[in-house]
């Protein structure tokens, strides 16, 4: 407990200075979780995802993992999708890379991680889907940049591609999905500008066709 004390000792300031502010803070948060937004970022410490965005606490769903992928075998992610979509009905998913992310950057140099290579396997693809324009950057923190960014494009896609977003495309429920990014040596965000909200903007192979209704 003792190695632990600094971090209670915060916790209790800051609920001593959400009451001082709102006394009634904690009982309207316990009763309703209703957030529009699920953010899907990184792992890393330096990107908190509320702080980036300026949310309090019920405001935004989180999922974060190591370079903020989601792969079509991770339970984890697929499950946290699903509840956000179906249960919460969120209208925003975004996904946030940032630059200087480190599962980018272990990807890229080939060193052997152990467990961790399966991971981020998934990034190495991203490289080789994009190696011609990626290859064509000299410079290589521009080229680790722009792998951050690509690697944002992949995931959004592999969002959509998910049949819990296509279902509610499908029941005309309100929802898209972003690419952000998100720049630790300024602490700003930086729009994609990828905004897809309905599965007519995903490639025909992946769009999911509705089941038929049974008698």
């Amino acid at each position: 407990m003792s190695d632990l004390k600094p971090l209670f000792d915060n916790n209790r300031r800051w609920v001593a200075e959400r009451l001082l502010d709102d006394p009634d803070y904690f009982k309207r948060l316990s009763e309703l979780q209703a957030p529009k937004y699920l953010w899907i970022g990184c792992s890393d410490s330096r990107v908190p995802a509320n702080q980036i965005i300026g949310l309090r606490p019920g405001e935004v769903f989180v999922h974060r993992n190591i370079a903020n992928l989601v792969v079509h075998t991770d339970m984890n992610a697929l499950s946290v999708i699903q509840y956000a979509v179906e249960y919460l009905k969120i209208e925003h998913i975004i996904v946030c890379g940032h630059y200087g992310c480190g599962g980018v950057k272990a990807a890229y140099e080939n060193k052997e991680l152990g467990l961790l290579d399966n991971w981020l396997r998934n990034i190495k693809d991203v490289y080789h889907a994009y190696n011609e324009e990626l290859d064509a950057i000299p410079d290589p923190k521009a080229k680790m940049n722009r792998l951050c960014e690509l690697n944002v494009v992949e995931q959004v896609s592999n969002v959509c591609h998910t049949t819990f977003v296509q279902n509610a495309w499908t029941k005309g429920q309100q929802l898209s999905v972003h690419g952000i990014i998100y720049d630790i040596h300024n602490g700003l965000l930086q729009d994609l500008s990828i905004r897809v909200k309905d599965a007519a903007q995903i490639e025909n192979i992946y769009q999911m066709m509705p089941k038929k209704k049974t008698a």
